[in-house]
């Protein structure tokens, strides 16, 4: 593939000591490291040195096992305004859920470090399905979807109102049937005007959120095919609801085991399953199938009873669009339960296991096939990965003239603004 369109946006997922869950085994890091401001600090500013557009912060407001994999212990937007203060052009992207937030809080939490970063926030809204986390807040059980994305598109209408109360001075009056509110912001608009709306729902409902309001999807797709057919749908839909197509970039998460040659490569990835916990990638695929997997026959396909198994998107509790993406992955690929396990090794999202050249062909070829606006990387270490990547991955995109080599604008939604395209 040839041709200049410099248009690709590239971030980058920070899951703790990497994607894999033995990362902080094969690297020379301190157990303690996640919870210093300097980790935080470094891993921003080799992102920016490789001129990544964005680095996203996932959220789980919920006790784990950090034996099993550390990750998510602090708070996202407190991290990312670590890494604001150690860059200049980096996006911050963090999430927050509408089902288990105040609009005000949220609001206010978003455009004040949108403001304190010179417009470079962002914004994830999802409305979280994970059962562990409903206790937290006092509640038996999660609301079912329908509930959940009614909440979310209200909460997004008055938090976005809440942003522009920030700039008329004008309050907000909202009485709606999920949310009462009336006040406004103190805290002032920033360059950006306000900060940059994500959403990471696959379902129906998700997509239809997306359509509405996101400048940013996190989309989840394994294969070349059903990602264009996403990427088409959720383009349809803006225009649907009045938007253009290319005011949505649609980024697919990648993960990425990157070595100077492939056998390197390969060589890292079985390392780095080797020392995995017992049964991570097992319960993994697992949770995405909605299925015990747990004494299957390794030598067997995944057995058809639960991959027919029809779910119903009301009451379905996990991610419905990784189930989907993941029983449509696996029907493709069903020799064996061990050889869907070792293709399964993003846990859900493509998985490149090579060189830097392999994953930019990946890249370039989602890119300009329209299966994809750019991807959120999920590298398997840090920091070793992402020196990898910004190293060797970045100057590969950038010689085939799909990635920039200076950024466009000091905002995040400039950015966005300055690469748009057609669907």
């Amino acid at each position: 593939m040839t041709g200049t369109d410099a248009g690709l946006v590239l971030g980058v997922n920070l899951q703790g000591f990497g994607q894999r869950p033995a990362a902080w085994r094969t690297q020379d890091v301190d157990a303690l490291d996640l919870l210093t401001a300097d980790f935080w600090a470094d891993l921003g500013r080799t992102a920016e040195r490789g001129l990544l557009d964005m680095v996203f912060f996932a959220d789980h407001p919920a006790l784990s096992d950090p034996n099993v994999r550390a990750y998510g212990l602090l708070e996202p937007f407190v991290a990312l305004g670590v890494i604001a203060g150690a860059t200049t052009h980096l996006g911050l992207v963090g999430t927050a859920s509408t089902t288990y937030n105040d609009p005000f809080d949220v609001a206010e939490r978003t455009l004040s470090l949108d403001v304190l970063s010179g417009g470079r926030a962002a914004w994830n809204a999802v409305t979280t399905y994970d059962p562990s986390v409903s206790g937290n807040f006092g509640v038996d059980t999660n609301p079912q979807r329908p509930e959940r994305y009614a909440r979310a598109r209200e909460f997004v209408e008055v938090v976005r109102a809440l942003w522009r109360s920030a700039g008329s001075g004008e309050p907000v009056d909202h009485r709606g049937e999920h949310l009462t509110l009336a006040g406004r912001l103190t805290v002032p608009p920033s360059p950006q005007g306000h900060p940059v709306v994500f959403q990471a729902g696959g379902s129906p409902h998700g997509r239809d959120l997306a359509a509405r309001v996101a400048e940013g999807v996190f989309a989840v797709e394994l294969t070349p095919e059903p990602a264009r057919e996403h990427y088409r749908a959720v383009k349809r839909a803006a225009g649907g609801h009045g938007r253009r197509s290319s005011d949505v970039t649609v980024v697919p998460g990648l993960s990425l085991v990157l070595g100077s040659t492939e056998e390197e490569a390969r060589r890292r990835f079985d390392e780095l399953e080797a020392l995995a916990p017992d049964g991570y990638a097992l319960r993994s695929l697992g949770t995405h199938l909605d299925a015990d997997l747990t004494g299957l026959d390794p030598d067997a396909p995944v057995p058809s009873a639960i991959l027919d198994r029809e779910v119903d998107p009301a009451t379905y509790g996990p991610s419905l669009g990784y189930h989907e993406t993941v029983v449509r992955w696996v029907r493709s690929h069903n020799t064996s339960l061990r050889d869907v396990l070792r293709g399964f090794g993003g846990y859900g999202a493509r998985i490149v296991v090579g060189t830097p050249e392999q994953a930019a062909d990946t890249i370039e070829e989602w890119y300009r096939t329209g299966a994809a606006d750019g991807f959120n990387l999920m590298i398997d270490e840090f920091p070793r990965g992402l020196e990898t990547v910004v190293d060797e991955l970045v100057p590969v995109l950038q010689r085939r003239g799909v990635f920039h080599r200076e950024y466009e604008d000091t905002t995040l939604r400039g950015r966005f603004a300055a690469r748009r395209r057609t669907a």
